[in-house]
């Protein structure tokens, strides 16, 4: 027997229900081990074909999805081959989501934990393995951030890709410069203006609406992938008059720091998940 393994083999970005915080964005790095016998090559699986085959299943089981615990008994879940409806309650907080079912990881748990998700991504990456690959083991570690940092929410109606999905998320990072030098409590009052956030898209908006004695907003679009609406509260959610592309976020987080402070000249280095992101000034 022998073990193969791979550090940092490939990103999740995702979203998850949590009970008392709600809708949570999020990005995992995604380390892989695997035991098994030795192939003909002397191989227990040749790296090249590695990364290939787990990255299709992380992206087809868990990446840019919702992660819903279907054991949870804060949770309503209504399915039909096109759509999956959700109604939850966090905190006393009210959370609909209507979505394909192609947007959603549902998993047989009562509550979201890392290794619960480790344990089902792990089952789902051993069935796509050779026979000599005899058990896989998943570790998902967030990256290390020594500064501030936020985890958003969001969906894009023109995207051809996986981002179309109205609740797909990121944990980011964010840094900024005013007049070339870094400011981190600028930093700081970002990330904590943007925590756990649903970063919405005007045109997305249809109705403002009183859920449960909690003031909400309706977001609905048609993408390729189908028909997406979301109900979240209010006070969760920041509006962007253009779709948020991480090009959008950082422009207007140039410009919320610059209407804060006009005298300074501001650069802004927005991060969508790991080690990557956009630039704007102001």
């Amino acid at each position: 027997m022998a073990c193969l393994f791979v550090e940092q083999l490939t990103v999740i970005d995702c979203a998850w229900l949590h009970r008392q915080r709600g809708l949570l964005g999020d990005s995992w790095l995604v380390d892989l081990e695997l035991d098994g016998r030795l192939d003909a090559q002397g191989m227990v699986l040749d790296f090249g074909r590695v990364k290939p085959q787990v990255k299709a299943v992380v992206e087809g089981t868990m990446d840019h999805r919702l992660l819903v615990p279907t054991r949870s008994s804060a949770l309503r879940v209504e399915r039909s081959p096109a759509e999956v409806e959700l109604w939850y309650d966090y905190d006393g907080q009210p959370l609909y989501h209507r979505s394909p079912p192609e947007a959603l990881c549902l998993l047989d748990i009562a509550e979201i934990t890392i290794a619960a998700v480790e344990s089902h991504l792990a089952a789902e990456i051993r069935r796509f393995m050779p026979d000599n690959v005899e058990a896989a083991r998943v570790t998902l570690r967030p990256e290390r951030i020594a500064g501030a940092s936020y985890r958003y929410v969001h969906g894009l109606e023109q995207h051809q890709g996986n981002c179309q999905r109205i609740a797909h998320g990121h944990r980011s990072r964010v840094e900024v410069y005013r007049d070339e030098q870094r400011n981190e409590s600028v930093e700081r009052w970002i990330a904590e203006r943007w925590r756990d956030i649903y970063v919405g898209t005007r045109d997305h908006l249809v109705d403002e609406i009183l859920l449960q004695e909690t003031p909400c907003y309706r977001f609905r679009y048609h993408a390729p992938q189908g028909e997406f609406e979301l109900v979240i509260g209010k006070h969760r959610c920041e509006l962007l008059d253009a779709e948020s592309t991480i090009e959008n976020i950082a422009a207007h987080l140039a410009r919320l720091v610059k209407n804060r402070d006009p005298a300074g000249n501001y650069r802004v280095r927005a991060y969508e998940g790991v080690r990557k992101g956009a630039i704007a000034e102001a």
